[in-house]
């Protein structure tokens, strides 16, 4: 008996003849609305878990915001400030503890987040449903849907809006197989739940480690175990702020997560959230607006196109105004799916408000690592547990 789902194609249109399917069994997946693809699928079914085990382990409400394989955001049901409200484009909004986690999801990285994949730990209600119904989003994968939440998302993109319910009891057994150029690949399944017991060892001379930061490396952890490798993931309050993913060097991880952890900080500037949009603007414009804005150089034709998105032109930060800005940022924990193999990694996190560090260790150069620590006053533990993901 096989049970599947024809898709509309595979990863390109021309790939005609695509489905998701399984033997012997029953699907875990039921498409309530629209018609998802391949990719969509990949998404649905790698941002699930994540957001199951987030709250398996922080017993929260949990959301993640998934983009070709790879979490640009993912977070839980923790409080939003009010700066944190405006930066989001909520302070008009009431929100369930469903609808503030996905709010934080989205708002890790919304750049990356335009079109994203959708998973939510809990049954979607109405709150979570109207945020969603605000942004611009592929499908959403759910254990349920409350009837008004569900008419609500149903109206997204022309009633084409992809709505899937997946079991929440759904096991997939212990192996998992694959196909690569004809190949057949077997592995057992990573069935490794990250949480609080490999934050024990700490190498640093720095052990205090807060409740906040090991709720932020367990995180960190759980969205580096379903990033593409190589990986890093900062975290802050309860959510992502910067994924480095797919990176063939992990200072190159490092540089491109905290780089977008930069920018989420810079949001929360007063002079960034005193700014003042034309009348009608899209968030998507004010996004790709903000993210200009924190560039050093535009060129003429640049600068004249970003200007027309503004009542009056804001005057940039300056790169002393920025520095002084994230020189007061403090607290961020950092996960790292393998070990830092130099202490470049340290000091590049450290110019981005790092405080607290999981890897595995075993490199050969972790004594420098730890020293790097050290000199910043950093907490570091070794989970002894590689994550990666491919």
């Amino acid at each position: 008996m096989i049970d599947q789902i024809d898709l509309k194609y595979g990863c390109n249109p021309h790939q005609k003849r695509a489905r998701i399917f399984v033997e012997d069994d029953v699907l875990p997946v039921k498409v309530l609305n629209g018609r998802p693809g391949y990719i969509n699928f990949l998404d649905a079914l790698n941002s699930w878990p994540l957001v199951k085990e987030l709250k398996q382990v922080l017993r929260l409400p949990s959301a993640a915001s998934f983009k070709h394989v790879s979490p640009p955001g993912a977070g839980v049901a923790v409080p939003l400030t009010n700066v944190q409200r405006q930066m989001y484009f909520v302070d008009d909004m009431e929100l369930s503890l469903l609808a503030t986690a996905y709010v934080r999801a989205r708002g890790a990285d919304r750049m990356s987040s335009f079109g994203d994949w959708v998973a939510l730990s809990d049954v979607v209600d109405v709150s979570t449903a109207m945020v969603l119904r605000r942004e611009v989003s592929d499908g959403v994968i759910a254990p349920g849907y409350e009837d008004e939440a569900f008419d609500i998302l149903k109206q997204k993109k022309g009633g084409r809006y992809n709505i899937v319910q997946i079991n929440p009891d759904w096991y997939p057994g212990d192996l998992e197989k694959r196909t690569v150029f004809g190949v057949k690949f077997e592995q057992e399944r990573n069935n490794l739940v990250p949480g609080f017991e490999l934050l024990q060892n700490i190498v640093t001379v720095n052990k205090d480690l807060p409740d906040s930061a090991k709720r932020d490396l367990a995180i960190a952890m759980i969205g580096v175990k379903y990033t593409q490798s190589n990986s890093v993931c900062f975290a802050y309050e309860g959510q992502l702020i910067g994924t480095g993913a797919g990176q063939m060097s992990r200072i190159h991880c490092v540089r491109l997560a905290a780089d977008k952890a930069d920018r989420w900080f810079l949001r929360q500037h007063p002079k960034v959230l005193e700014i003042e949009f034309k009348e009608g603007l899209m968030r998507v414009d004010k996004d790709n607006a903000l993210d200009q804005y924190f560039e050093d150089v535009l060129t003429a034709s640049e600068q004249a196109a970003w200007s027309e998105n503004f009542i009056n032109p804001p005057v940039p930060l300056s790169r002393e105004a920025k520095r002084e800005w994230l020189d007061s940022c403090g607290g961020v924990a950092v996960a790292s799916d393998a070990f830092f193999p130099f202490r470049d990694n340290i000091d590049r996190a450290s110019r981005s408000g790092v405080s607290y560090l999981v890897e595995p260790g075993g490199s050969e150069r972790d004594d420098l690592v730890i020293e790097a620590c050290n000199q910043y006053g950093m907490v570091m533990a070794f989970s002894k547990t590689r994550l990666f993901n491919h």
